[in-house]
């Protein structure tokens, strides 16, 4: 992927290629129907608008059938992402299909549960989570323990990304910005994970609970603090509190320096 910027790669383009990997599974698919109504919505659009144009016009060369819609995506996406990067460089062509099951899938939660499961292995499912964790936040919470085990980064990434009570460019999670007691135990199985991807994405987590419950955010990484004989831990935690230092707070002050 050659440097432009990101929402140029949602064009005419990217539609002959999603509709020739598409035909490739299914000859029926309509290529130059979903291409044209494709290219004479996208021009004017920014990045966020060019993707859900192709997803919508996705879900109607389906003919708006959930399940054909994603099983037959499913079989378009190709080799894992071995990496902690490329999510927007190699694998950018993956944003519709997750908006797609963002927008269309509340109904089938086990499918959508699975399609997310292998788009965030290539590109992200962090957006696309969260209207399930808005509608179904037992259920979802559920899945994101599972998936806070998972062998594969990507997914266990997913489980605390997904839960940002502040993710950026996201809807907010007004649930857990009022009480992100239910997200603790995602956060707390991931606390000495291998992958500084996944480290990070804890770390912000924690921040962001910082920002709107200090108390509960203060406990949780005094609780880690004086338990940890972990590297990762102690990395998650001065990320975690990095906002605070730069105030000099004397509390995240005092944490760090015990390390």
């Amino acid at each position: 992927m050659a440097y432009k910027q990101l929402k140029l790669w949602f064009d005419k383009e990217l539609a002959k290629s999603l509709a020739q990997k598409i035909q490739q599974v299914d000859s029926s698919f309509d290529k130059a129907k979903f291409v044209k109504a494709v290219t004479k919505q996208i021009d004017e659009l920014e990045l966020k608008a060019r993707v859900e144009v192709i997803a919508d016009e996705l879900y109607a060369g389906f003919n708006q059938e959930y399940e054909k819609s994603v099983t037959t995506l499913m079989k378009i996406l190709g080799p894992e992402n071995e990496k902690e990067t490329g999510m927007f460089k190699e694998y950018y062509w993956v944003m519709p299909i997750a908006k797609l099951v963002e927008k269309y899938g509340l109904e089938d939660f086990k499918l959508s549960m699975q399609a997310l499961e292998e788009v965030t292995k290539r590109n992200t499912s962090e957006y696309a989570i969260r209207p399930y964790l808005v509608a179904e936040q037992t259920k979802t919470m559920k899945q994101m323990m599972k998936w806070s085990t998972s062998p594969n980064k990507h997914v266990r990434r997913l489980s605390s990304e997904g839960i940002r009570p502040r993710l950026p460019w996201a809807t907010k999670l007004d649930a857990f910005i009022k009480d992100p007691l239910p997200i603790i135990p995602i956060l707390s199985n991931l606390k000495q994970d291998s992958s500084k991807y996944v480290q990070k994405s804890v770390a912000n987590c924690i921040n962001d609970i910082l920002k709107d419950n200090l108390e509960i955010g203060q406990q949780l990484v005094e609780d880690w603090a004086s338990e940890s004989q972990s590297k990762e831990t102690d990395w998650i935690i001065k990320h975690a509190l990095r906002n605070l230092i730069k105030k000099e707070d004397k509390w995240a002050l005092d944490i760090v320096s015990r390390k």
